[in-house]
């Protein structure tokens, strides 16, 4: 009797506060209602990677294959290409594109010309802005052996032009410099937000003491903002495993697949062109398990060393 009365007592302040703030909680169902339905029901279709799905017979008429479709993909001549290629873009887009815009945000939050500012931030965040197919094809442009002003320099200084996008080699380093140029702007504006927040009075007193802007960057701008670099760095890892096929598969052709193919791209192949709907359905399932177990992994880093963690 006392254990249910003071579970009964302990519930309603809270659903006090939902009925005396009913408005807010209001505005937070759609999000709560799009996630439910867009996220969590389609999970439901998860249980066709340990079946033979048939179309005709649907998910529940399908028959049970097991573990079968994960032997075959961890048993693939491919497997360890693809898991290669994945983790080595995904590793340098990590070492690369994660900290570029952290500098970025902080040398620009040292200018103090408000109309420069302006025109380095427009310039930076235009590239965001641009779609992934115009941006594909304006890097064949610029690559181009025969005519893009990136060879065009290498033979003005005697060089001999290079065949970026048909070079198994150039794709990578290709790939990260693209991903730089378009998401640094768009990426460094969450810093520079974090930034405005930092107290000027730090600043003012550590120039009193004569820091240097060097030593002010140093040790009062990135601790300010540090836990949202760390909140960022773990959603990063958490989809470490994971990167956007479709950037990929545009620069990718018969010349440059050794080192282009990876897991989405060959769960798209798979899946819908090839219409191995199971196989396609394990494999992203092992790409999503692995994102999670890095995710929890980094976040109990975090809390280890101190740092702010998701949860």
């Amino acid at each position: 009797m006392e254990a249910n009365t003071y579970k009964k007592t302990a519930s309603l302040p809270i659903l006090k506060k939902i009925i005396k703030n009913w408005q807010l909680y209001l505005f937070l169902l759609p999000t709560l209602v799009y996630f439910f339905v867009f996220k969590y029901i389609p999970m439901y279709g998860l249980q066709i990677a340990f079946k033979d799905f048939i179309a005709t017979r649907g998910i529940w008429g399908s028959p049970w294959v097991g573990l079968e479709h994960f032997q075959r993909f961890f048993a693939s001549y491919q497997f360890w290409n693809l898991i290669k290629n994945t983790l080595l873009i995904s590793l340098y887009q990590l070492l690369f594109s994660f900290p570029i815009p952290i500098i970025f945000a902080l040398m620009l939050n040292q200018v103090t010309r408000t109309r420069f500012k302006k025109i380095v931030q427009t310039v930076t965040y235009a590239p965001h802005f641009i779609s992934v197919v115009v941006l594909v094809g304006m890097i064949f442009i610029f690559l181009s052996p025969s005519n893009g002003f990136i060879n065009n320099l290498i033979k003005l200084f005697g060089g001999t032009p290079i065949y970026f996008m048909g070079s198994a080699e150039w794709f990578r380093p290709v790939y990260i410099l693209s991903e730089i140029w378009q998401t640094t702007g768009w990426s460094a504006i969450i810093y520079l937000a974090a930034l405005t927040s930092i107290d000027p009075q730090l600043h003012e007193a550590a120039m009193i003491d004569g820091a240097s802007k060097f030593k002010r960057i140093l040790h009062i701008d990135i601790p300010g903002i540090m836990p949202v670099i760390m909140i960022l760095l773990i959603l990063n890892i958490g989809h470490f495993v994971s990167l956007g096929f479709q950037k990929v598969l545009l620069m990718q052709n018969a010349l440059n697949i050794s080192t282009s193919e990876v897991i989405q791209t060959y769960v798209y192949k798979t899946g819908l062109i090839g219409s191995q709907f199971s196989y396609a359905a394990a494999i992203g399932l092992f790409e999503n398990v692995a994102n999670f177990i890095l995710l929890v992994l980094m976040n109990q880093f975090a809390k280890k060393i101190k740092q702010q963690s998701l949860f």
